[in-house]
Parts: structure tokens; C-alpha cells; sequence
């Protein structure tokens, strides 16, 4: 009875592990490509085997950032304006929205929490094409703000942080800081960011990658090609790649590029919010 129990534990380890091990194929295959492919030269793209490595990779590099007189240098220094500000900002409204929703008790406050669930179910092509037309009203439409401004609102950040708020800043801790006579803005400087520090990487960490990868938002836009980030400066290589197919090269090795900076960040960041866990865990 007991082998039977035991051949049966060994049949639902195999199945879990055999359905994560299709996942990660899933997502990391189709990333191999894309550095292996962003070695090889123009020629070798489309005729060698897949997983073959080329031999045109330091030429790819020297065509990529001397294509259009620096052209991918400017769409990659775009995005990071996007994502690094709009990061920032929305971290930190989102930071101080959740904390205002989790700890004060103000008119409104269940309906306005109410209004940012029901915007984590909206589509971004939904509120594209309104945002357009009222910074288009603005005159702004076109110009790096029209990205960066709702990039700052993050109703997801905003939900996260009232969530975190409301479990890591204990009700004691404020009033003992009011009686010692500190006011609502030091108490926010002072208590409550300090202890929002492993939801705030999160939640920036998130915006962060967020904003990197979007593509509709500065495609509907943006039109001049010096403000592209590298999302849409890539699509544009893309478009014009059927009509000279060397341009699929740079478009690939570009992409190759692209995704470095987010595993950087994200090996970066997680040694942040592990170290600010633990040490939560052991002062509590």
C-alpha cells in the first residue's frame, strides 16, 4: 500500500514539473533566438539553422548605432527617460494614493478605491485614444510629455501600495508620531516611505518594465523619430525592412540590446527587496 502511495507522490512531483519546465521553455527559447540571431550576418538570418551561431555580430553593433547617424543610441537614451522618470513618479503616487486609501478615513475614499479596481480592468487601447485627443487639446501631443504624463498613474501601483500600506505601517507607529508633535508630511518622509521601501521597488521595478515595453502608447503619440523609444524606433526598422531586408539584422540585434537593461535591473533590484525583507523580518 505504501509503494502505491509512494509511486503516486512521485506522479504529481513529475506532472508540476514537467508543465514549469514547458513554461520556461516557453519563454526563454524564443530569447535564445534572438541572441543568437543577433550574431549572425544579414546573409546567415534566414539560412543557417536556427540555433546556429553567425559570425556578423561586431558588424551588426557597428551598423546598429551608426544606422541614421545614431539613431538606435537616441531611441535607447528615450527610453530610458520614459521608463527611469515615469518610474519615479509613479512610484511615488502610488506610494502616497495607496497610503492616503489604506490609513485615513475621508469621504470618497471606498468610491475612489472603487474607481482604481474597476480601472485595472480597462485596455490600454481604451484610454489611447482619449489621452490622445486631450493632450492633443493641451498642445502636447507629439512632444516627450504626452508619454511621460500618463505613464505617472498606475492604478495596479496605486492597488499595491494601499495593499502593502495597509499591513506594513502599524496604526501605533502614526500616533505616536503625532503625539511627538511631527507633522503629516514628516510623518510620510520619516515612517511611512522608509517602511514602504520593498513595495516601492516593486511596484517600480513593475512601472519600470511597464512603460520599457509599451509600445501603443508613444506609437499613437509620438510621429517624429527622434522621440521614438526603442519599441517603436525598432517597429519602424521592421516596416522598412521589407523593402531592404538587411535592416531585419539591426532590428534583431537591436532587440538583443533592449532586453539587457531589464535583466540588469531586475538582478539589481531583487537584491534590494530581499535585503529589505529580511531585515523587516527580523526587527519584527
Amino acid at each position: 500500500m505504501s509503494a502505491i502511495n509512494e509511486r503516486t507522490h512521485e506522479r504529481t512531483k513529475i506532472v508540476p514539473t514537467l508543465i514549469m519546465v514547458a513554461g520556461a521553455l516557453y519563454c526563454l527559447l524564443p530569447v535564445a533566438w534572438v541572441f543568437v540571431a543577433a550574431s549572425k550576418a544579414p546573409g546567415e538570418l534566414f539560412d543557417s539553422f536556427t540555433f546556429a551561431p553567425g559570425t556578423g555580430l561586431l558588424d551588426n553593433l557597428r551598423d546598429l548605432f551608426s544606422y541614421d547617424s545614431g539613431a538606435y543610441g537616441l531611441w535607447a537614451l528615450n527610453s530610458l527617460l520614459y521608463a527611469g522618470v515615469g518610474g519615479v513618479l509613479s512610484t511615488f503616487v502610488s506610494a502616497s494614493a495607496g497610503y492616503a486609501l489604506a490609513k485615513f478615513d475621508f469621504r470618497g475614499g471606498r468610491v475612489f478605491f472603487a474607481a482604481i479596481l474597476a480601472g485595472l480592468l480597462i485596455p490600454g487601447i481604451t484610454l489611447a485614444v482619449p489621452q490622445y485627443l486631450l493632450l492633443s487639446d493641451l498642445h502636447l501631443a507629439g512632444t516627450q510629455w504626452s508619454v511621460l504624463l500618463p505613464s505617472i498613474l498606475s492604478p495596479f501601483g496605486i492597488y499595491l501600495c494601499r495593499v502593502y500600506a495597509a499591513s506594513a505601517i502599524p496604526a501605533q507607529m502614526l500616533e505616536a508620531a503625532r503625539i511627538d508633535g511631527a507633522g503629516e508630511w514628516r510623518i510620510f518622509r520619516s515612517v511611512v516611505l522608509p517602511l514602504m521601501g520593498p513595495g516601492m521597488v516593486t511596484v517600480f521595478l513593475l512601472q519600470f518594465v511597464g512603460i520599457w515595453n509599451n509600445f501603443l502608447l508613444p506609437y499613437i503619440m509620438l510621429s517624429n523619430t527622434r522621440t521614438f523609444p526603442l519599441t517603436v524606433g525598432l517597429n519602424s526598422l521592421l516596416e522598412r525592412g521589407s523593402g531592404s531586408p538587411s535592416l531585419y539584422t539591426l532590428a534583431v540585434i537591436g532587440a538583443a540590446l533592449a532586453i539587457i537593461p531589464l535583466i540588469a535591473l531586475v538582478l539589481f533590484l531583487q537584491r534590494f527587496w530581499r535585503l529589505d525583507l529580511i531585515a523587516g523580518g527580523v526587527k519584527g
